[in-house]
């Protein structure tokens, strides 16, 4: 028994032995390390372990070393290469946006400058061979169920359109309308500039809806079942429209020479600094590749528009300065001061829209080839609207409102007397429709490269558009892009339990185990509007969006949008 006592007192300080070196071997490895593991972050120590009362090395905390180390240090930008050449490309398209945007201005001008060429030289013509045969159909026979074609309909209700519209015109008195207007305040007249803006854009969309219905009234097919209130009533309404139109044209023409005239060029100035307004307008939100190209659109009408305006002031002008041709040098410098602001905004909004929705400058190419589509496809045989009227429903641009201003200004500020001035109109004329030749053909073949290029021949040879049409169009988009389970045959457990519904099968594995890169917040906000909805589930049953069950827009093409059609919930 006294064996075995002793025997466990000896294990027993033989284990607190064993401890006392366990834990002095455990104090010498911790005093070690805090002598030798300190460790530097941004130029300060660091020691392990608590560190408490022990001095830190002030040679390590020197502001000569700080001052060292800010001098010295370096970074590689090719660590974040993806980031940099993102930039650099934007840098890069910003700088391709004017003269892209230029080519797309100046064919757009072109294509507005032939559809208003068109009233003046084509369309009197073609009234007059419409009226020669409506003379000639007792002599000729009727050859076929239609007194005259429907595109000779349209253009004799145009003729007479213009023709009631400018006597109307002549009692509109212009020199009692820009004395009534110059007596009001700077202020008064700029507030009156801006609705004339916006009015002028209710018109022009609700405008080109009262002469299409016009003409589809007047050459709807007799077989159909009446559901319209006739051609009278839809023609009164169409005179009434483009009377009210020109007026308010007339006003925006008045305006403008108000402010040429003015002695300090201050309203001059409010209204060029209102172009400028519209960049923080634009500038700053979210915007489609649709709403782009209706903004396209939307400049090219309004540049083309404030160079006929332009042009009338000048007539106005050198009328009341009996066609000094000094005083066109005195005008001279406004006029370029109106067009370069106007130029100038129109390159910086769309630099900035394009670099803050992270488009290419590569569109604008779509959209000139667009716009060629619709003069080419105009000249084909199974063509369904004149050019001059597509180009109406494109832009905004209708050119019977401005023409018939145009005609009543030049038959009131150039006095015709004697055969002199006849033979001189007539050249004129006759000047005018080469001109209109000239720029069609040279459209025509422009276009017909803008079409091959895009590789849209194709589409020149579909049926027009109808509603059934694009209603199967939006059905066939929807159903692209639904992501369905492929169908699996029941099973049923021991337990009477569908094996089918508990493990379904999961869908597009492969797409969803593709490997995504990681995007900040920045990267998010700046990708197009149009991959974001590429990537949306689409429910099969509902053809509806996700859980939220949100109903999903289909997406147009660019043939599929008018100026002012809503894209993305808004109208640019």
């Amino acid at each position: 028994m006294a064996d075995s006592l002793s025997t466990g007192l000896g294990e027993e300080k033989e284990k607190e032995k064993e401890d006392r070196e366990r834990d002095r071997k455990a104090a010498k490895t911790e005093k070690n390390n805090d002598k030798d593991g300190v460790t530097e972050t941004l130029g300060f120590n660091d020691k392990n372990g608590n560190g408490k009362g022990r001095k830190r090395n002030l040679s390590d905390l020197s502001l000569v070393r700080f001052i060292t180390t800010e001098l010295t240090r370096g970074y590689f930008l090719e660590h974040n290469e993806a980031k940099y050449t993102e930039r650099r490309e934007r840098v890069y398209t910003c700088l391709r946006i004017p003269k892209e945007l230029e080519k797309l201005m100046t064919f757009g001008f072109f294509l507005c400058l032939d559809a208003f060429l068109y009233v003046f030289t084509l369309l009197p013509l073609r009234v007059l061979l419409a009226l020669l045969r409506l003379l000639t159909l007792p002599c000729c026979g009727l050859g076929g169920s239609r007194l005259l074609q429907p595109a000779q309909v349209c253009d004799v209700l145009k003729g007479f359109i213009m023709v009631l519209c400018y006597s109307m015109m002549s009692y509109v008195d212009y020199s009692m309308m820009y004395h009534l207007i110059r007596g009001q305040s700077v202020i008064k007249l700029y507030i009156i500039y801006n609705m004339l803006e916006v009015a002028d854009r209710l018109f022009s969309s609700f405008g080109q809806d009262i002469l299409d219905a016009l003409y589809w009234t007047a050459t709807e097919p007799k077989e159909k079942k009446r559901a319209h209130i006739g051609v009278i009533p839809h023609f009164l309404m169409a005179v009434l429209y483009v009377f009210l139109h020109a007026i308010l044209i007339m006003v925006q023409a008045t305006t403008l020479n108000v402010a040429f005239n003015s002695h300090n060029k201050s309203l001059l100035t409010i209204m060029m600094s209102n172009n400028f307004v519209e960049i923080k307008g634009s500038v700053f939100k979210k915007f489609e590749k649709n709403n782009l190209f209706q903004m396209s659109n939307s400049d090219i009408k309004e540049r083309f528009t404030n160079y006929i305006l332009l042009l009338i002031v000048c007539l106005r002008n050198m009328e009341q300065f009996s066609w000094n041709p000094d005083h066109l040098w005195v005008l001279f410098p406004d006029v370029v001061m109106v067009i370069a602001s106007e130029v100038a905004v129109d390159v910086v909004k769309h630099a900035f829209i394009t670099k803050f929705n992270d488009i290419s400058a590569d569109v604008y190419g779509e959209y000139r080839a667009s716009l060629a589509f619709d003069l080419v496809s105009s000249r084909q045989k199974n063509a369904y609207t004149d050019y001059s009227d597509s180009v109406s429903r494109r832009m905004g641009f209708i050119p019977l409102p401005l023409a018939l201003l145009l005609i009543r200004v030049v038959s009131s500020s150039v006095k015709i007397q004697g055969s002199l001035s006849v033979m001189c109109v007539l050249l004129f004329y006759l000047g005018m429709i080469t001109l209109k030749v000239l720029n069609s053909i040279v459209l025509l073949g422009t276009s017909c490269v803008f079409v091959k290029e895009a590789n849209m021949e194709e589409k020149l040879f579909d049926p027009p558009p109808s509603a059934v049409s694009s209603r199967a169009n939006s059905r066939a988009h929807r159903t692209k892009h639904v992501h369905t389970a492929p169908q699996q045959e029941p099973t049923i457990d021991k337990g009477g339990i569908s094996l089918a519904s508990v493990n379904p099968q999961p869908a597009n594995t492969a797409e969803s185990s593709a490997p995504t890169l990681p995007k900040s917040d920045s990267d998010t906000f700046l990708t197009t509007p149009d991959e974001e909805e590429d990537d949306k589930i689409i429910n099969a049953d509902t053809g509806l969006e996700g859980d939220e069950l949100k109903p999903r827009t289909p997406k147009k093409d660019l043939l599929e949008i008018d100026r002012f059609t809503i894209c993305g919930n808004r109208i640019d």
